[in-house]
């Protein structure tokens, strides 16, 4: 059977390439007599695939010498809980922007743990939009400000990082990570779980600058600290081997690829192309205001909610699979990731302009 055009927001597509070599080595790394799975995290050969790891991403992402990277577990989820235990120490507040499901998510969670102050919330709009620059006010005391460059359910994504002055900036990243180059400076935290743009579920990267490192909240188990896991090298229980294995892998196709300004422009004109085919057409709509549409995962609907199970069921024919909207939001959702070639959204505009006429 052909491999699918995997529309999934994650656990998502990984490219081909990463897929073939993992499948090569995967009995035998290297000479080295075992998977990658088998090693100890501990032995040099594992050792020399961490260091290439992290080398390679820093080199993606021109990650300065200031921040250390962490290879963490518990997905974006238990960074929720991470930020505030470590971050709002001595003063207990924080500032959020509330965008969409997952922002009220790290929101819900950070209340555990200080006071949170909501600057700004879409929620009215039905999280439709990002706020304008200047409607965002900052509490000068805040210990840090976080927000969501990309509503993974919604679609809803930020078109420029806020400007937070001397308070750090803290990015759950986990769906727009590596698609496009950043200025990580301009961030204290950036966070991402690894199964939409990085590599498989069960691996969460955390880009966090030094001076953020050192104190927590009293009681903070020694598995949500930040100062133990960067002073471990990540290796202060065993990481999740395997998934920084291929987590690297996805790195070298990134920089064979040309690196993220290369990924941004093949990024930018698969988006251009599905947007577009919904914006010529009065059958499919966008929810999203245009200013704020995610290059990543591109929520639509069709004129009659009562196609959509045979939208669906006519797709999944063509090959064209996991189009199904989040429960919450309903409709379709495509998630564009990385890892999808440009000939999957050229399929999934061709089944559109056919399923239009025989529905309309």
């Amino acid at each position: 059977m052909s491999r699918l055009y995997n529309f999934s927001a994650g656990p998502a597509i990984l490219p081909e390439e990463v897929l073939v070599k993992a499948r090569d080595e995967i009995m035998d790394w290297h000479g080295s007599g075992m998977s990658v799975m088998e090693m100890s995290h501990r032995g040099k050969e594992f050792m020399s695939i961490a260091k290439k790891v992290e080398d390679d991403l820093r080199q993606l992402m021109s990650i300065p010498v200031n921040y250390k990277v962490l290879f963490l577990q518990g997905g974006a989820s238990s960074q929720f809980a991470m930020l505030p235990l470590n971050l709002a120490v001595k003063n207990k507040q924080a500032d959020y922007i509330n965008t969409g499901a997952w922002s009220k998510k790290a929101i819900s969670e950070a209340k555990k743990y200080c006071d949170v102050n909501v600057v700004w919330s879409g929620e009215a709009d039905n999280f439709t939009t990002t706020p304008e620059p200047d409607e965002l006010k900052f509490n000068p005391d805040a210990a840090y400000v976080h927000y969501t460059p990309n509503e993974t359910i919604g679609g809803v994504e930020f078109p420029y990082v806020p400007d937070t002055g001397d308070i750090p900036l803290v990015a759950d990243m986990s769906s727009t990570i590596l698609s496009r180059p950043i200025d990580v400076s301009k961030f204290g935290v950036i966070y991402a779980g690894a199964q939409k743009n990085i590599g498989p579920a069960g691996l969460t990267v955390v880009i966090i600058r030094d001076d953020l490192i050192g104190e927590c909240q009293d009681k903070t188990p020694s598995m949500f600290m930040y100062s133990i896991h960067a002073s471990n090298e990540s290796m202060y229980n065993t990481p999740p081997t395997y998934g920084m294995y291929l987590a690297g892998l996805v790195f070298e196709w990134l920089l064979e690829k040309g690196g993220l300004s290369g990924m941004a422009a093949i990024n930018e004109r698969k988006a251009k192309k599905l947007y577009e085919a919904i914006d010529q057409s009065s059958f499919y709509n966008s929810p999203v205001e245009v200013k704020s549409r995610s290059w990543m995962n591109v929520p639509f609907t069709l004129s009659d909610a009562e196609l959509d199970a045979t939208f669906l069921k006519q797709a999944a024919e063509k090959g064209l699979s996991t189009l199904k909207g989040h429960r919450s939001v309903g409709g379709m959702r495509a998630s564009i990731y990385n890892a999808m070639p440009e000939r999957g959204i050229d399929a999934l505009v061709e089944f559109m302009h056919e399923f239009e006429p025989q529905h309309a």
